[in-house]
């Protein structure tokens, strides 16, 4: 009888299973540019191959595909923190309610309480006590420093106008539906 190899299944922890959310961002961005070669889309992107551009793009699909199947069969954002919040009202388990709102906190964010630094101060604050320290006279670090000029670059006109119409669009989508 002939001796096989064992089959090995992969989980997740090599780039081939990875979601390359910041390559996709690129291909997207730069298909939106008229850029279609894939050869020229993997250079931009920085992917070691060309499948691993097609690899990319397949992923996005599929995601689509699936965020409209979630929208046919009525499964939203909104739908799914009603129940959330529902769960976190309505349970007569104390357990089930806890973990609802700590699913609404790690929605938000919170759920981790970390310490920033040993001071209790950011480092703005630590900033700001040093700059009140100078006008003081209190010298807080030691040395000669030097100055200099930061001269920011004029921009062009029709990058303005770009800019003008992006904060017009924005306002438009986002402050529009209020």
């Amino acid at each position: 009888m002939k001796s096989l190899k064992p089959v090995v299944f992969v989980q997740g922890d090599r780039p081939f299973y990875r979601q390359n959310t910041y390559a996709q961002v690129i291909l997207l961005e730069a298909m939106q540019n008229g850029i279609n070669d894939p050869r020229e889309l993997r250079k931009l992107a920085g992917l070691q191959k060309v499948a691993d551009v097609y690899r990319t793009l397949d992923k996005m699909a599929i995601r689509k595909e699936y965020h409209e199947a979630l929208s046919r069969v009525g499964v939203s954002l909104d739908s799914i923190v009603t129940g959330i919040k529902s769960l976190s009202e309505k349970s007569s388990s104390d357990a089930t309610r806890l973990k609802a709102y700590q699913t609404l906190l790690r929605s938000l964010g919170l759920d981790k309480y970390e310490k920033q630094e040993d001071t209790g101060k950011g480092w703005e604050e630590v900033i700001l006590g040093l700059h009140k320290q100078e006008e003081e006279g209190v010298v807080a670090i030691e040395g000669e420093f030097e100055t200099y000029d930061v001269n920011t670059p004029i921009t062009p006109d029709e990058e303005e106008q770009r800019r003008i119409k992006e904060r017009a669009l924005g306002k438009q989508l986002y402050e529009g539906n209020k």
